[in-house]
């Protein structure tokens, strides 16, 4: 007899931080535990749990015998962060270009071909996660392993906005060519191409996740006007 699994915690909170990347929540809006646990079929202790998790992330502020209330980071930090990851991806990039090895390369082709996958079926959320694979597998490409956990710090942080990107019209499809452009110069060792080409990636992100904002902003007031 199959039984039904619920939703852990982490899974919780890794659906509430998409959720509010992508506008679900507005600026300082409580989050209802009640009507939350009914959404997700959960009683309210891994909810909590979720919530905390938020709150260790910067997403959301718990305030004593007030409640869970939404704290996105402002928009200029949100430049400011995109702005930090660009040059740390590139930097991993630059020296993954010098340094890749032949089985890293095999399981980066492997990884861009799980994109691929995911794009065929337009599915954003696989996309990301074998995007994280791609990136991650760079980072390690890169010999630096204190670069590489640091990236892989400020890359947990954006995760959230990183996903909801995706969502925006064809990105997926620009993002999949992007990472073969990238693939291709790491293959080639070309250092200059791969620093050049993965700053320009990232900075494309934000360009869309701002874009974005912008229309989850609109939507926003347009859902509070009488």
């Amino acid at each position: 007899m199959s039984t039904v699994r619920l939703p852990t915690a982490e899974h919780i909170f890794e659906q509430l931080e998409g959720l509010i990347a992508e506008g679900r929540f507005s600026q300082g809006e409580r989050l209802d535990e009640v009507s939350l646990a009914r959404e997700f079929g959960v009683s309210r202790t891994p909810l909590r749990e979720a919530l905390r998790l938020l709150a260790a992330s910067g997403l959301v502020e718990l305030i004593h015998n007030r409640g869970a209330f939404v704290r996105q980071p402002d928009f200029v930090r949100l430049v400011e962060m995109f702005e930090v990851m660009a040059e740390l991806e590139a930097w991993c990039a630059r020296l993954a270009a010098a340094r890749i090895t032949a089985a890293q390369l095999m399981l980066l082709r492997r990884a861009a071909d799980g994109c691929e996958r995911a794009f065929a079926a337009g599915d954003f959320r696989k996309y990301y996660d074998e995007n994280a694979i791609f990136h991650g597998l760079i980072y390690d490409a890169s010999g630096n392993s204190f670069l590489a956990e640091e990236t892989r710090a400020m890359q947990r942080r954006l995760r959230p906005f990183r996903q909801a990107q995706l969502s925006a019209a064809d990105r997926l499809r620009a993002s999949m060519q992007e990472h073969r452009d990238i693939l291709n110069a790491l293959e080639a060792g070309d250092t200059a191409a791969a620093e050049r080409l993965m700053r320009s990636h990232i900075q494309v992100q934000a360009a869309v996740y701002g874009e974005l904002r912008g229309e989850f902003a609109m939507r926003t007031l347009e859902q509070a006007s009488p």
